[in-house]
């Protein structure tokens, strides 16, 4: 199961999802609700954890999560307790502890690429932070698919962490401009097993076979 991060969608995950499934894998991917147009009713982290609760119940095990960024939020809470769900990786993503919330994680203030609009956060620099080394044909795409995220997602406090009692790999991203990679790495020492990829943000646009050769590498983990 891929869970996209902030801003996103599921189309993000189309090249993976496209390339495991020729693998033989069987995937599926969903849309986090914190995700909407400006305007839309504005929902928070809790409900996307139950929109990770809710697809992991329609789906026969064993199961791998793959988390994007803000993603990994979410599926730590919304996994906890899943019995078919076998191993979580967190792609770039936040591996948060118990109390813990994005937007407490940075010291409670966005970057300077994000922009605060009463409820919702939006990016001022897509292309820079998210698809530095990404095609640019693919990156117009994306950057023309994002949409505004919930500022209350953001600061909502994860109250359980399946990564403490389901195996779980980090994916540091190296030349990443979103998430500096100092905090990858601190995060990334709560996890079993970890990967280093010389990309940006977005490895699922810009090097999705070696994204998809670390889902594979995590079975039997």
């Amino acid at each position: 199961m891929l869970v996209h991060g902030a801003w996103h969608g599921g189309w993000c995950w189309e090249v993976v999802e496209e390339k495991l499934t020729e693998r033989g894998w069987t995937v599926s991917s969903l849309d986090l609700p914190s995700v909407a147009e400006k305007g839309a009713p504005r929902l928070g982290m809790y409900d996307d954890a139950e929109a990770v609760r809710t697809a992991l119940e329609s789906l026969d095990g064993p199961i791998i999560i793959v988390a994007h960024s803000y993603g990994g939020v979410p599926v730590s809470e919304g996994a906890a307790g899943a019995p078919n769900v076998v191993h979580l990786i967190y792609l770039a993503a936040f591996q948060l502890d118990v109390t813990e919330s994005l937007l407490a994680l940075t010291g409670g203030k966005h970057p300077a690429w994000a922009n605060v609009d009463e409820d919702v956060v939006t990016v001022s620099t897509p292309r820079e932070v998210f698809f530095a080394d990404v095609e640019e044909d693919v990156a117009a795409d994306a950057i023309a698919k994002l949409l505004p995220h919930s500022l209350t997602a953001q600061k909502e406090k994860v109250t359980a962490a399946a990564w403490k009692t389901i195996p779980s790999t980090y994916v540091v991203c190296e030349l990443d401009n979103a998430l500096p990679v100092a905090a990858e790495e601190a995060m990334a020492a709560r996890a079993g097993h970890v990967v280093r990829l010389p990309t940006s943000h977005s490895p699922f646009l810009s090097r999705p076979d070696d994204v998809v050769r670390i889902i594979e590498a995590a079975v039997g983990q």
